[in-house]
């Protein structure tokens, strides 16, 4: 029997996981500051309702197929964008509303594309330019508050279809035009250029390249100055890169993409986009690729207390150190194997209670990275282990 995952799939466990977790709650905790709700969405779905009308997208032609014991035809989700048009109906406007949980594609794998992924989406349904710049206020706070140094390219579908239009692209070409300057960040300039040659489009290139000033002509560059002044008042700096296409079809106004230097893929993607003929905005973040990039320690509030011979003792102060808001394992055992044990999932205190710690209503306390050891009574414990966060928690009796 093999026991080793499919590929393109994985297991997390240790302190890799206790690194995904906390950088999850950073997520949903500023999502919830703006005022997003959750939601949770089947991850399998109608096949007809996964694909939607955008058959020749990408990420669309590389969903998970299945068929269930009734012969139905059915998918993995490989986004949570397209369940919104089920989630929306009969919404007070403005909805908002975030999701996190795995989305899957069956695509080609690396280091960081996977098949099964975390996505962390907030979208904002019946949304304006003032949103858009709201949403990416919340993309900002996420990725300071995780130590990822990043810069956000932004551009608008319309004003994309302007340039189009004035170079006289034909409208059947126009949607296959825009997937292929969407690979201009991905492919070499020659090969996209040598793919647009078959449409009568390859100076759209050079177009590209014009400085900021050429773009006001077009009537949507308007929209990108609104989004430009917003973001302003919330001091979020944004980046104009008119080759922006982003490879999703249901994209009809800004699109943006946030890049890091420290890995060649997009971190953050999304855009404004119709639903149900409401103007909606949304992203998705990748939290395999932010865990990767993360700069933050996970919770390192853990106590491992070591029972010699005093287990009733030792699962009350387990009990009230729980209390305090502090993960806390029990051992029960020799000292020596609790240390190592200890060591072994980064424990940075344990507290040791024996007969005569019992005697003199105390314990000892060992801090594993300097290795001293302190005899402190209980009520002590929450100065010891400098908690700020439960400040307002009465002291261990």
């Amino acid at each position: 029997m093999k026991t080793e995952t499919v590929k393109g799939f994985r297991d997390y466990s240790g302190e890799e996981a206790l690194k995904r977790a906390k950088v999850r709650e950073i997520i949903e905790e500023t999502f919830k500051l703006y005022g997003f709700e959750p939601a949770e969405t089947p991850i399998i779905e109608y096949e007809e309702f996964v694909k939607g009308e955008n058959l020749n997208d990408e990420a669309v032609s590389d969903t998970f197929k299945l068929e269930d014991r009734g012969k139905r035809k059915l998918a993995l989700r490989y986004e949570f964008t397209f369940q919104l048009k089920r989630l929306m109906k009969n919404k007070k406007l403005p909805y908002k509303r975030y999701q996190i949980g795995p989305v899957f594609r069956d695509e080609p794998v690396s280091s960081t594309r996977f098949r099964q992924f975390i996505q962390c989406d907030p979208d904002i349904i019946g949304s304006t330019i003032k949103d858009e710049a709201e949403i990416l206020k919340i993309a900002s706070e996420i990725l300071n508050k995780l130590n990822i140094k990043f810069t956000i390219n932004i551009n608008n579908k319309r004003l994309l279809n302007e340039i189009l239009d004035e170079q006289k692209i034909k409208e059947k070409d126009k949607e296959q035009i825009i997937r292929e300057i969407d690979k201009l960040d991905k492919q070499p300039e020659n090969e996209v250029k040598q793919n647009l040659k078959k449409y009568n489009a390859e100076k759209i290139i050079a177009l590209f390249k014009k400085p900021r000033s050429f773009f006001k002509k077009y009537k949507s560059f308007s929209e990108i100055e609104e989004l430009e002044k917003y973001c302003k008042l919330y001091n979020v700096k944004i980046n104009f890169q008119p080759s922006l296409a982003r490879g999703l079809s249901y994209y009809n106004r800004t699109v943006f993409e946030i890049k890091t230097k420290e890995m060649k893929e997009t971190i953050l993607g999304g855009g404004s986009y119709m639903f149900n003929n409401i103007q909606c905005t949304g992203y998705a973040m990748g939290l395999d690729r932010l865990s990767l990039l993360a700069k933050i320690d996970s919770d390192k509030k853990k106590v491992l207390v070591i029972s010699l011979n005093q287990d009733k003792k030792v699962i009350e102060l387990a009990g009230k150190i729980r209390g305090l808001g502090v993960a806390c394992s029990v051992y029960y055992g020799k000292p020596g194997k609790a240390l190592e044990y200890a060591n072994s999932l980064k424990i940075p205190f344990v507290v040791f209670v024996g007969q005569e710690e019992v005697k003199k209503g105390k314990v000892k306390v060992r801090d594993m990275k300097t290795g001293k050891e302190k005899l402190i009574s209980k009520r002590e414990i929450k100065e010891y282990l400098k908690i700020e966060k439960h400040k307002n928690i009465p002291n261990i009796q």
